[in-house]
């Protein structure tokens, strides 16, 4: 018998670069410093918290500036997992996502390139929330320029 070859490390989901504790936290509407572990399975990611082990999808967490900009094959995988949901949209936790980050901005730039980022994936978005983020927008950048 002729063995064959094993790849050393499993391949990891495209989506992974998106993985952050944060995102994770409001996910399950739990503390980030509740979160113990966070595992990537190339199809899953499962996360251990504090009285917690559940396992979430890839597609469910929202893009971040950190990384490579979402790509075409991205916006497939998460509009593969929303066909599943009741809205058909992206999570509804995704507009306290970007409205924190929107918040923790420390320049215009940081601000603007997240708003560039929204723009890019407001097609997932309702009406109501881009509306919402680009009030909460305007806001901070109000108040950077004053700063």
């Amino acid at each position: 018998m002729i063995p064959t070859p094993q790849p050393e490390a499993t391949p990891v989901h495209r989506l992974a670069r998106f993985v952050t504790k944060e995102a994770i936290a409001l996910l399950l509407k739990i503390e980030v410093h509740q979160i113990k572990d966070i595992r990537c399975w190339p199809n899953v990611i499962l996360v251990v918290a504090e009285g917690l082990s559940k396992f979430v999808s890839y597609a469910d967490l929202p893009p971040i500036l950190a990384v490579d900009p979402p790509t075409n094959q991205d916006f497939v995988c998460w509009r593969k997992r929303w066909k599943k949901l009741k809205e058909k949209q992206a999570p509804t936790f995704w507009v306290k996502f970007y409205a924190r980050k929107f918040s923790q901005s420390l320049s215009i730039a940081e601000l603007f390139n997240w708003g560039k980022l929204v723009g890019a994936i407001k097609f997932a978005l309702s009406q109501k929330d881009v509306e919402a983020l680009r009030s909460i927008y305007a806001e901070e950048k109000y108040g950077l320029e004053d700063f």
